[in-house]
């Protein structure tokens, strides 16, 4: 199992959806920084809400440092955290029986049925915990480098938010920092309608998040195989239910000539001024300092109420299966934190490997 990744800020995830704790080791954070608990906890909770929208698994998710910080601030030694996992309820799944369009089948047979299958063992989107803590982590350097990260709901369903202001982003940005992420309260109000409607029927919806970075010098990212989409998307992928990735205009390059999609490039006061910004802030994989655009493609959770024909692995039988478990109908909402968790600790490892290669 490959649990570990970075160039020079290498981290390590552990644990499983019904293990004792789950947790991360980050090695190559710089020392001195003063850990805000209350911007963690904070990004936790908009993971984990309590409304009628996600799942009724409710962990009170209390990280507990176990290296790396003292005295509230980093050490420069690896930090490895841990969160306890308490409300589980290990009856709810049984060994080799597999839910539909999930990883049950995939893991057995890869780990010739030694995996923990209980709530999709290391596959569970409760491995995203950590990965929040980590990005709380990473914005508190992003912040201080003027370089900020938003993500909303472009698309639940087919109800659709309003695109990014980038004549107010970093209002835009700072209005997503609460439970559900969207411009306009209008499709707030429609969405959330979309989802209890999906709930009621025992269903799930997924949707597109739209994400933006601002404030990135030009440089990052290292072609051909660590371009900045390919390091962006390899760890967006990573995320459970996600199934695509888009930069800038994405899909709609398909159908335009281009002559539509050209950006086209001036000097402003002695300064390079792009037109446009078709390509999402990136050309030949490097950014080029306008802000990053980009689309995650999420798919209905798999997880539903209704019954399913599915089989046993164990017997070798067919069954018909009820799931059953705490699941969202929806995990839009709450994938967004985890978006821009991930996207945080992307560009801040790829921003300290830009660094020490100037050096």
């Amino acid at each position: 199992m490959s649990s570990s990744i970075g160039k020079v800020l290498k981290i390590t995830l552990f644990g499983e959806s019904h293990s004792k704790a789950i947790g991360l080791t980050i090695d190559g954070f710089p020392s001195g920084i003063k850990v805000n608990y209350d911007e963690i906890n904070k990004a936790l909770a908009r993971r984990n809400p309590k409304d009628d929208f996600s799942t009724e698994r409710q962990e009170p998710d209390e990280v507990i440092f176990l290296s790396g910080v003292f005295n509230d601030y980093t050490t420069g030694s690896p930090i490895t955290f841990i969160i306890h996992n308490k409300d589980i309820k290990s009856n709810d799944y049984i060994k080799g029986q597999a839910r539909p369009s999930h990883a049950d089948i995939t893991s057995y047979l890869k780990y010739d049925g030694f995996n923990d299958y209980r709530g999709g063992g290391a596959t569970s989107g409760r491995l995203t915990a950590p990965l929040v803590v980590l990005g709380a982590l990473c914005r508190q350097i992003l912040d201080d480098q003027g370089i900020g990260i938003g993500t909303h709901i472009l698309n639940l369903h087919g109800l659709y938010d309003r695109k990014f202001d980038f004549n107010q982003i970093n209002a835009d940005i700072d209005r997503l920092k609460k439970n559900f992420p969207v411009l306009d309260e209008n499709a707030e109000k429609r969405m959330k309608e979309e989802i209890l409607k999906a709930k009621e029927n025992s269903d799930s919806v997924g949707g597109i998040l739209e994400s933006v970075i601002i404030g990135l010098p030009v440089g990052l990212g290292e072609p051909y195989f660590d371009s900045l989409e390919s390091s962006i998307s390899q760890l967006l992928f990573s995320i459970g239910g996600i199934k695509g990735v888009l930069f800038g205009d994405g899909i709609d390059f398909a159908e335009k000539y281009g002559s539509e999609v050209k950006d086209e490039i001036r000097y402003i006061d002695d300064k390079i001024t792009y037109l446009s910004n078709h390509n999402g802030g990136i050309n030949g994989g490097i950014s080029n300092g306008e802000p990053v655009i980009l689309k995650t493609i999420i798919k209905p959770v798999s997880s539903i109420g209704k019954m399913q024909k599915s089989i046993n692995l164990e017997t070798k039988e067919n069954i018909d299966i009820e799931i059953k478990g705490r699941h969202d109908p929806c995990i839009l909402p709450r994938a967004k934190e985890v978006v821009d968790s991930v996207l945080a600790y992307a560009i801040l490892d790829a921003l300290m490997f830009y660094k020490a290669r100037k050096l």
